[in-house]
């Protein structure tokens, strides 16, 4: 069938077939379909959807239009996490290691900033001299050797997904739900993994702004893993005000750190547990995710997540000092004050607007690496009483600069005030799973 043929059928709210759907990815890689032609196919998925069926299809094309990842001579379960993106999310960081000191194989291709939420990969990077660009061979091989990789996604793996991505930003069709989950999925299933733990979030500082969205994602990705053959769990979540204390980079792997270090913010400890305590039952190591947190908490107590985070650096050649001094990281910056307006209580720290104004201060430096230290630290949270003059947080920004005022007013505007406390719903929405 022509790929015009495809384009009108799916227009027309016809079910495309595999062969359909083959033939518009792999004609796309390689050439013989537009970026016009793919273009008018993604917006007619936007507007007629596609089935489950569809969606596996669109999955599978795209992991096969690259490498897949073959951890099959590794030992154990190899259990993958993905979160669908928030402000101060720094998940990954405290749970990969964390999962790996256990035995269980972490294997985790990452992604950077992606609009008013940061990046795994920009993080990370900030440990001096570690790589995440790691090729297929020597990604395998840490897996093996250490249990734990963290590495950004490689060009010769699901080079139709990074494709069409770029053509979704720009023909506004980024908002579709087949379309989100098999750009998800694809990566997840390209990296060889066993079985998945999803954290999609919805709220303010999410991508899915409603608890009816989120689930309907979760949903379509925990059906397409699991005809996929994998064990898949999706875990959604609140994603209203920043998760933990710290929006950044540098700031986040500093907490990040502390965390691991035992010394992490209530909500940030709360997620890292449940996605852990998840992994663990996927990886067998323990029969229910209550029991899976318990071990979690050990992990961090008796300080193995640090040990295997240590591992993971020095695998990676970075500078494993930062773990006995992660405040170091952050030597090099200035702290800007952000003063309460007013005396009350915190109703509400609008999650969107912190991440705004982080991505706006990053945006000013460019590529030079000095944005890695521009960032938000939290002082406060939801429920909190506070008097008119207190520090609600301070802006991070490096040596020799001045934060304007209308960043630091942006901030301010996102500590929202009331005259009688409000407390934040539980962190946890609900669990899916096939």
């Amino acid at each position: 069938m022509s790929i015009r043929k495809i384009i009108a059928d799916k227009r027309d709210g016809h079910e495309l077939s595999s062969d359909d759907i083959a033939r518009a990815i792999q004609g796309y890689v390689k050439g013989e379909v537009s970026e016009g032609q793919m273009g008018a196919l993604l917006m007619a998925i936007v507007l007629r959807g596609m089935s489950i069926r569809e969606t596996l299809a669109l999955t599978t094309e795209m992991v096969e239009s690259g490498q897949r990842l073959d951890l099959t001579e590794i030992p154990g379960t190899k259990v993958d996490k993905h979160s669908t993106g928030g402000v101060g999310d720094k998940t990954t960081l405290v749970v990969a290691p964390l999962v790996a000191s256990f035995g269980i194989p972490v294997p985790k291709m990452s992604g950077r900033a992606l609009g008013h939420t940061g990046g795994t990969i920009d993080k990370l990077e900030c440990i001096r001299g570690l790589t995440t660009q790691l090729p297929p061979d020597r990604f395998r091989a840490q897996i093996r050797d250490i249990g734990v990789a963290i590495a950004a996604q490689s060009d010769a793996m699901v080079p139709a997904d990074k494709r069409i991505y770029a053509l979704r930003d720009s023909t506004a069709t980024v908002e579709s739900i087949p379309l989100i989950a098999s750009s998800i999925m694809s990566k997840k299933l390209a990296v060889g993994a066993d079985a998945i733990v999803l954290d999609v979030k919805f709220g303010r500082g999410a991508f899915m702004r409603d608890l009816a969205s989120a689930r309907d994602l979760a949903h379509v990705m925990v059906e397409v893993g699991s005809l996929a053959g994998k064990k898949t769990i999706a875990l959604v979540t609140r994603m209203d005000e920043p998760l933990g204390e710290a929006v950044g980079d540098g700031a986040e792997l500093v907490e990040a750190i502390e965390t691991l270090r035992g010394n992490g913010r209530s909500d940030f400890v709360e997620l890292c547990e449940i996605v852990a305590g998840h992994m663990l039952v996927l990886g067998g190591k323990t029969e229910s995710p209550e029991k899976g947190r318990e071990l979690a908490r050990h992990g961090i107590q008796n300080g193995a997540g640090t040990a295997k985070f240590r591992e993971l650096i020095l695998a990676q050649g970075g500078d494993d000092s930062v773990l006995s001094d992660p405040q170091k990281i952050l030597q090099n910056v200035i702290r800007t004050c952000v003063e309460s307006p007013s005396s009350g209580y915190i109703t509400n720290i609008d999650a969107r607007l912190i991440g705004t104004a982080v991505r706006d201060l990053k945006a000013a430096y460019g590529e030079c690496e000095s944005r890695r230290l521009c960032g938000v630290w939290l002082h406060v949270r939801m429920g909190a009483g506070v008097s008119k003059g207190e520090s609600l947080a301070h802006v991070l920004s490096p040596q020799g600069t001045t934060v304007s005022a209308s960043l630091v007013q942006a901030i301010q505007k996102a500590f929202q005030m009331g005259e009688q406390p409000q407390h934040s719903s539980p962190l946890l929405a609900e669990t899916i799973e096939h």
